[in-house]
């Protein structure tokens, strides 16, 4: 017990939580921005899946790590209008369209990798230096005992995550572009009769989240994993949902979930394999965070609706 409270104090720790919690942001603020316009996406771990492979390639046949994010980002923002065209335009029900795109995710990828390279499983094969994304070093803040360690030496993507979620806010609440998403979300007709253009905006919100969770695709391909791996996203689009769910669908508390969810799954990495510590039990660590998070944001929305209710109800009716 005594090694692994050592563990819990140690920098590389901490540097492991922010880094391991940047890919899931991603995709939690993706789903913020298409719940905001009234869109929900289930579709972002496919999502991932597809842009993480098609980033790698690209990166491959450019030799550029930015070649490769750039296609990732359009992959993302690409499968997530093909989800609002199956949904908006053919009204197909868009939780069995965000379905079939992680379907695509798990299997046709594996399709498209051997259509593409003709290799299976992998692209450890095609990995050069030139494909991964670089670290930085932050002047100063590298310099200072602690901080420096946990704060600096990330990937660009890693900084780029936690700099959305102040960007995504002023999108979202100081732009007309925001507001428009928000007025189509909140009431789509009002939003209609004063001239917003409502599918516009749907595919808008949906697009700019599927590019979001592109670039945790590329993240994992081409920082975390170094390489294109089957299952290599392992739930980590299903558990943006339960952030941005949990962080009651804004940037800030999507971040903060987000976060939450990464200290679970760095926890579980980390006591792997520390005596007294059941490797069956450690994996499921992030998944029960999961579900008892969502539960309890269940339970407190309940309570907001019964107290809404009671403020509403007249008093005769009390």
């Amino acid at each position: 017990m005594s090694r692994f409270f050592s563990m819990l104090w140690q920098t590389a720790f901490f540097f492991s939580i922010l880094r391991i919690t940047a890919p899931i942001l991603f995709a939690a603020l993706g789903a913020v921005v298409s719940e905001k316009a009234g869109c929900s996406n289930i579709g972002l771990e496919g999502i991932m899946m597809i842009s993480a492979l098609f980033g790698a390639l690209f990166a491959y046949w450019t030799q550029s790590w930015l070649a490769g994010v750039i296609a990732a980002m359009l992959i993302g923002a690409l499968v997530a209008f093909m989800i609002g065209f199956f949904a908006l335009k053919l009204k197909t029900d868009i939780i069995l369209a965000g379905i079939a795109v992680n379907m695509i995710g798990d299997g046709g990828t594996q399709f498209f990798l051997y259509l593409f390279t003709g290799m299976n499983g992998n692209t450890s094969g095609l990995t050069t230096a030139k494909m991964l994304i670089p670290t930085v070093r932050i002047p100063l803040i590298a310099d200072i005992p602690v901080v420096g360690e946990i704060l600096s030496g990330h990937s660009v993507l890693t900084y780029a995550a936690f700099l959305m979620v102040l960007v995504l806010w002023v999108i979202l609440q100081k732009t007309p572009l925001g507001l428009n998403i928000r007025a189509v979300g909140e009431n789509a007709n009002a939003a209609s009769s004063v001239g917003v253009s409502v599918l516009k905006y749907k595919y808008t919100a949906l697009m700019m989240g599927g590019a979001l969770a592109g670039l945790g695709g590329a993240f994992m391909s081409m920082y975390y994993s170094q390489s294109w791996n089957v299952n290599m996203v392992a739930g980590r689009g299903f558990i943006a949902l339960a952030a941005e769910a949990m962080g009651n669908h804004t940037p800030l508390g999507a971040m903060l979930s987000s976060l939450l969810f990464g200290l679970a799954q760095a926890l579980s990495i980390r006591v792997d394999g520390l005596p007294g510590f059941s490797s069956d039990i450690v994996s499921a660590v992030p998944y029960a965070i999961t579900i008892i998070g969502l539960a309890a944001y269940a339970a407190i929305q309940k309570t907001r609706a019964g107290s809404a209710h009671r403020i509403r109800a007249p008093k005769s009716a009390r």
